[in-house]
């Protein structure tokens, strides 16, 4: 069994693999990629690329049966063709998996290698009855949806398997109230199916502060889509064509009975194919790969990027951990993961953007800060697009004047929070912003004057 060496192994092609790839090949180093499906990782197959492509046709549905009170009537039932929305959604995934295969495939140094690596030693996989061995390793596997007890018999869909459906579901149940639970419901209530959300915590998206979670459940029961809180799902079994849901709950009948089902119930990482455990990489008890600040694990010539080593799970943190490996091989100023602050986005609509710590976390912390709270229903920006729901909030530190965080559910509010992002990087004051000039009408002119009086979050 013949072994291929290179300087550097990369397996898998998410969003840190690829960049990876072509900073080796650029810095003269031979380097082979392995990816065991579709090049792109979650981002581009099963994940942003797609969902995005959807919540855009979702939203193109949702204001073309709902802009009466803005003049605008249209005669006649609004049609969703699925059909026709997954075959725009597949060319855009497709374009962007040609691009990844040219740029993989053409660039000089970069092997690309289709198929499942195993370790065999601390530096060799084994694809295909085939040994290749390297002095460094980085891993970028991804994960995918985690499937409960009680549900693995029933013919259910995922975050990947949702997006191949041709035909609109007459009734989907969701397990599930966070992001993506969130952005499928919403999203096939638009294209015209019945939606009933089941959460087993005391409200969706656990993460998020109590008023931002009840801010978006009554954003969803005004699209008639219906919550089920506290709701601890036991079993589902199929009766017929139909999928029942037994539930644990309050309030509300013990079941639900629906035509489709997805699982939305959280990720696991994709380690389990690699064989980590033979060559004693330690892993969390999910098994997520253990990292320290410049993502190396506990073997050093071994790195985990992306959604495998547990430290984002987002396209961005992805990638940012290639500019951190990247840096620390080839650049003189070195990044560190600790570098990082937290930020996400659910693109639900209105979408709900997210940066640093929020009022739960500060508390937790028992930090002392002030918070700037506007309602988006006195923001003219809003109010002239007919887009009202929802709120801004800028938390910050009293000792330093310095932003802590911020959570914005508000029409554009994941465009717009990069205002506070930015103003975190650069470790200014909070008094950089409120002084700013922002340009008028927009949305993003209300944050320079909320912060004109912020209050003691004790207050």
């Amino acid at each position: 069994m013949a072994t291929k060496n290179f300087d550097a192994i990369i397996i898998g092609t998410g969003q840190a693999g690829p960049p990876l790839a072509a900073s080796f090949a650029k810095n003269g180093l031979k380097t082979l990629i392995i990816e065991k499906g579709n090049l792109g990782g979650t981002c581009v197959n099963v994940g942003c690329t797609p969902t995005k492509a959807y919540v855009a046709s979702a939203r193109r549905a949702f204001i073309a049966k709902n802009s009466v009170d803005l003049g605008i009537e249209i005669e006649g039932e609004v049609q969703v063709n699925l059909k026709t929305i997954k075959a725009r959604k597949d060319k855009i995934i497709q374009d962007s998996r040609d691009g990844l295969n040219k740029m993989l495939t053409e660039t000089e140094g970069i092997t690309l290698l289709k198929g499942i690596a195993k370790f065999i030693e601390e530096n060799t996989v084994e694809v295909d009855g085939k040994t290749y061995s390297a002095d460094k390793f980085y891993i970028n596997v991804g994960g995918r949806a985690r499937i409960p007890e009680g549900f693995k018999e029933v013919n259910y869909l995922t975050n990947s398997s949702i997006l191949e459906l041709e035909e609109i579901p007459e009734h989907l149940i969701i397990v599930g109230g966070g992001y993506i639970g969130l952005e499928f419901g919403q999203m096939f209530r638009r294209f015209g199916s019945k939606v009933t959300i089941l959460e087993s915590g005391d409200q969706l998206l656990k993460r998020e502060d109590n008023d931002i979670a009840e801010g978006i459940a009554e954003i969803f029961k005004n699209e008639d889509i219906d919550i089920r809180l506290n709701a601890e799902c036991i079993s589902a079994k199929n009766v017929g064509d139909q999928i029942e849901v037994t539930i644990d709950c309050t309030e509300g009948a013990p079941s639900v009975t629906g035509s489709h089902l997805l699982i939305a119930a959280g990720r696991i990482p994709n380690t389990d194919s690699l064989d980590l455990e033979k060559i004693g990489v330690k892993m969390d008890k999910r098994g997520y790969i253990k990292v320290n600040d410049e993502l190396q694990s506990n073997l050093k010539h071994i790195w985990a990027l992306g959604d495998c080593n547990g430290q984002g799970a987002f396209t961005h943190t992805a990638y940012n951990d290639f500019q951190i490996v990247n840096s620390h091989l080839f650049q003189k100023k070195k990044r560190k993961l600790s570098d990082r602050f937290l930020c996400y986005a659910a693109f639900i609509d209105p979408p709900i953007a997210r940066v640093g710590l929020n009022e739960k976390d500060i508390k937790e912390k028992g930090l002392k800060a002030k918070v700037a709270i506007r309602e988006m229903s006195t923001i003219a920006r809003a109010k002239e697009m007919g887009e009202t729901q929802g709120k801004l909030k800028i938390f910050i530190e009293e000792k330093t004047d310095k932003i802590l965080g911020a959570t914005f559910l508000g029409t554009r509010a994941d465009e717009y929070i990069h205002s506070i992002i930015d103003l975190m990087y650069a470790d200014a004051p909070y008094t950089v912003i409120r002084d700013a000039v922002h340009i008028h009408p927009t949305v993003s002119e209300l944050i320079p004057t909320m912060l004109e009086n912020p209050k003691s979050l004790e207050e």
